[in-house]
C-alpha cells in the first residue's frame, strides 16, 4: 500500500505537534463519536564511545508521538505513530545509510515515510498503529496495523511470533506493530481464544491460534500455527511463587521442508523469568533464554543494533543460552535507579545497563542510561563499545 504525496502530507499534519493543541487527555464527544488524543515530545542525545577509537560519535533525536483514538458504540479506531528527526556525526560522517534503514517498513502496508534527508540529518514518520476494532458481547475483531502481544516474559518472548521487539531499543516503549487481522472470543471470565493472520512486505504469512485459560492460580496459554516458513507450536505460563512473579514460555519451530530435508534445522526457544519487589521497593529480576540453534562459540554481532527483518521469535539470541539480571530501587519518590545486565556464558561477553529516571513534574521526566558492552572481538557484545543517552520527555 503506497500513498500519494497529498495523503502523505495529511498523515504528517495528523502526526506532528501542530495538532497537539486540538486534543487533550480529556475526552471530547461529538455526534460522530468520542475522540481522544495523547502523545509525547522528547529530545534524546546519544554519545557513542566506539571501540579502539579516541573519537566520540554523537547523534541527536527529536521525537514526537501522537496517538488518536475514536470510539463509537461497538466500534473503535486507533492511529498512532512517531516523527523522528535525527542529526549529528553518526548520520553524516559514519553511517550515511541510517536514513534508508530507518525508513524501511516490513509490513504489508508501507507506512514509514522519509520526508527529507541530507548529509547531516534525516526526518521520517513511522505509523505503527492504524486499525479498526469491533466488539460485540464476547467477540472482538481488530483489523489493520496493531500489536499482537502473546509474550509473557519481560525480556525475551518466544511466543511473540507476530511482532518481536528488541530489548536494546529501550526508547520504543510502544513496541512495533504488524499488519494483521485478529479475532478474539472470550470463552469465560479468565479464558479466551485468539486467531490471528498477518502478512509482511515479502507476502509471507503468519497464521496462528492461541488458547488462554487459568488454573491453580496460574494463567496458561497454548498456541499453534505457522510463522513465515515454519510450523510453530508453543505455550507459556504466568503466576506467583510466594509473592514472586514467575513466568515462562517456549516455542518449537519446524521448517516446512524439515521432514524430508535436514536443512534448516528445527529450533526450540525457551525463556523463563522471576521477579520480586520487597516492601522497601527494592526490586529483583532474573531471566534466561535457551535457543537450540544458538552457537556455543563466539556469537559475533548480536541484536544490539539490529534494524529489520532478521530478528524474530526464532532469533532472539544468537547464543545457545543467555542470562539476564536486574536490580532497581526507588531512591526517592521522584528518582528511580536501575542496573540491568546480560551475560553470554559461552563467549564471555556481557552487557550492563545502568539508568536513572527523574520525575521532574507530573508529565516531564529526565532519563539517563548507559548501554555498556564488554567482550573480545567477534563475541556477541564485544564489538559495540559504550553508548550513553540522555532523554528529556514531555507527555501530554
Amino acid at each position: 500500500m503506497r500513498f500519494s504525496m497529498n495523503n502523505r502530507l495529511l498523515l504528517l499534519i495528523l502526526l506532528t505537534g501542530v495538532t497537539i493543541s486540538g486534543f487533550s487527555q480529556e475526552k471530547k464527544k461529538f455526534d460522530a463519536g468520542t475522540f481522544v488524543g495523547s502523545g509525547y515530545l522528547q529530545y534524546m542525545e546519544n554519545v557513542w564511545l566506539v571501540p579502539d577509537s579516541k573519537q566520540w560519535q554523537t547523534m541527536g533525536t527529536l521525537n514526537n508521538r501522537l496517538d488518536l483514538r475514536w470510539y463509537k458504540g461497538a466500534f473503535s479506531a486507533h492511529i498512532g505513530g512517531r516523527n523522528m528527526f535525527n542529526y549529528g556525526e553518526m548520520v553524516y560522517r559514519y553511517y550515511p545509510y541510517l536514513a534508508d534503514m530507518a525508513a524501511e517498513d516490513y509490513g504489508l502496508m508501507d507506512l514509514t515515510f522519509k520526508w527529507a534527508d541530507d548529509s547531516s540529518f534525516y526526518f521520517i514518520t513511522n505509523i505503527d498503529r492504524l486499525n479498526l476494532n469491533f466488539t460485540w458481547k464476547a467477540l472482538e475483531v481488530t483489523a489493520g496495523r496493531q500489536r499482537i502481544n502473546w509474550g509473557l516474559n519481560m525480556i525475551w518472548n518466544p511466543n511473540d511470533i507476530f511482532n518481536t521487539f528488541n530489548y536494546f531499543d529501550f526508547d520504543y516503549i510502544e513496541r512495533p506493530g504488524c499488519d494483521a487481522i485478529r479475532v478474539q472470543y472470550y470463552t469465560g471470565s479468565t479464558s479466551s481464544v485468539q486467531l490471528a493472520w498477518k502478512m509482511n512486505s515479502d507476502n509471507k504469512t503468519t497464521l496462528a491460534a492461541m488458547y488462554h485459560f487459568s488454573k491453580w492460580n496460574y494463567d496458561f496459554q497454548v498456541l499453534g500455527g505457522t510463522m513465515t516458513d515454519n510450523i510453530v507450536v508453543g505455550g507459556g505460563w504466568s503466576g506467583q511463587i510466594k509473592g514472586a512473579g514467575f513466568t515462562g514460555e517456549f516455542s518449537y519451530f519446524h521448517p516446512y521442508g524439515g521432514l524430508s530435508d535436514p536443512e534448516p534445522d528445527p529450533a526450540l526457544v525457551f525463556s523463563t523469568g522471576a521477579n520480586y519487589t520487597f516492601p522497601s521497593s527494592f526490586y529483583l529480576h532474573g531471566s534466561l533464554i535457551y535457543n537450540s540453534n544458538g552457537t556455543t562459540g563466539d556469537a559475533g554481532w548480536g541484536n544490539v543494533l539490529l534494524i529489520g527483518r532478521e530478528m524474530n521469535a526464532m532469533t532472539l539470541t544468537p547464543s545457545r543460552m543467555e542470562l539476564f539480571g536486574e536490580v532497581a530501587y526507588q531512591i526517592t519518590p521522584l528518582i528511580r535507579g536501575d542496573l540491568a545486565g546480560i551475560i553470554n556464558p559461552f563467549d564471555g561477553s556481557a552487557f550492563a545497563g545502568p539508568s536513572f529516571d527523574f520525575s521532574l513534574t507530573d508529565n516531564i521526566s529526565l532519563f539517563l542510561i548507559g548501554q555498556l558492552f564488554f567482550g573480545k572481538e567477534n563475541t556477541e557484545y564485544g564489538n559495540y563499545g559504550q553508548m550513553l543517552y540522555g532523554r528529556l520527555k514531555w507527555n501530554f
